[in-house]
């Protein structure tokens, strides 16, 4: 096994359980959640519903099995769905909304700014059409969208986008691994973010920092239908009290993200002094552009920093486990790389 990076910005999923989340998850009261419903894993999902907006949720043991769980309950074989230009959904779920919820995708451009179609270009991907041609259902929106740099849908926006699908016939999932970002950034309540969707993906692995579990939320018809899709893809649980009390623990832990934010602005702002072409980040992820990526990540796992390659662009992702100390070190292992 390769050694971990000293100063890891591949992602916020490199993030291990605190002190804190270990106590809470070895003092969790468990039962078996597949016959009798764990009761942590219950009080996990009422506290996620709650917190969306939305009537009830269904603990997940990740993001991409809670939105391919809601695509295959909004899609019929064939459907045309639209995602913006490299969702999640398209291009890192392994061909999933195809495989199993067997969907047609179809992408939209990023009119509206960084991973953000406009109602415009939605409306004018619902073209009605003779019965042999695709039944568009279904739009699938990502706030915040991970490969275009962590970029927020206002709400305003938000808005406009799922009147614009509603009055085109319909329905809205939106993957919000990150919508917690996405809120923090906006200084909004998450719920504000949520209405108007059918069903909504939220994670909390990534930036509120638990080892495991997305939590999937909408009407209790369609979460009692999750539930048996969850099964069906070999995802449920047993005694699941003990990751749903590192998810309650993670939750409550939402305010600490502007810490994230602020160290996401600190990486961007020294990359450009050393002469780096970096966007201003709008949460947690850096986008930087270099003639090679793939060499750029590879010199910068040799001076220790971890990175990754998205969209063709180098992307470090800011966490829990990352502090302004460490920053300024990944800065310093940086100046001697080249910045092209």
């Amino acid at each position: 096994m390769a050694a971990l990076p000293r100063i890891d910005l591949r992602s916020d999923t490199v993030t291990v359980p605190d002190d804190e989340m270990r106590r809470a998850m070895a003092a969790a009261d468990v039962g078996d959640d597949v016959l009798d419903h764990d009761p942590t894993m219950a009080a996990l999902e009422e506290e996620v519903a709650a917190v969306l907006g939305m009537p009830a949720a269904l603990w997940m043991p990740s993001g991409t099995m809670g939105n391919v769980a809601a695509l295959m309950m909004h899609l019929q074989r064939g459907d045309k769905f639209l995602a913006p230009e490299h969702a999640h959904v398209l291009g890192s779920e392994l061909g999933s909304a195809a495989w199993l919820a067997q969907g047609m995708p179809d992408v939209l451009p990023h009119d509206g700014g960084p991973g953000r179609p406009t109602p415009a270009s939605v409306r004018a991907h619902v073209a009605p059409g003779p019965y042999f041609s695709l039944r568009t259902t279904l739009l699938c929106l990502e706030n915040t969208h991970n490969f275009a740099g962590g970029t927020v849908t206002p709400v305003s926006e938000w808005r406009a986008l799922t009147a614009a699908a509603t009055e085109s016939g319909l329905v809205v999932h939106l993957d919000g691994a990150r919508l917690w970002n996405a809120a923090a950034a906006l200084g909004v309540d998450p719920a504000e973010l949520t209405t108007g969707a059918a069903t909504v993906q939220v994670c909390l692995s990534k930036g509120l920092g638990a080892p495991v579990g997305s939590v999937l939320v909408s009407d209790a018809v369609r979460i009692a239908e999750a539930r048996r899709i969850r099964k069906m893809l070999g995802g449920g649980v047993r005694q699941g009290g003990v990751l749903a009390a590192a998810g309650l623990v993670a939750l409550r832990s939402r305010d600490r993200l502007d810490d994230d934010h602020a160290h996401a602005r600190q990486l961007a702002d020294g990359l450009r002094e050393r002469g780096w072409a970096v966007d201003e980040p709008e949460t947690n992820i850096v986008l930087a552009t270099t003639e090679d990526p793939a060499a750029t990540v590879r010199a910068l796992a040799a001076a220790g920093v971890g990175a990754v390659t998205v969209a063709g662009r180098v992307r470090f992702v800011t966490h829990r486990g990352i502090s302004a100390e460490d920053i300024d070190a990944a800065l310093a292992a940086c100046a001697a790389l080249p910045t092209a």
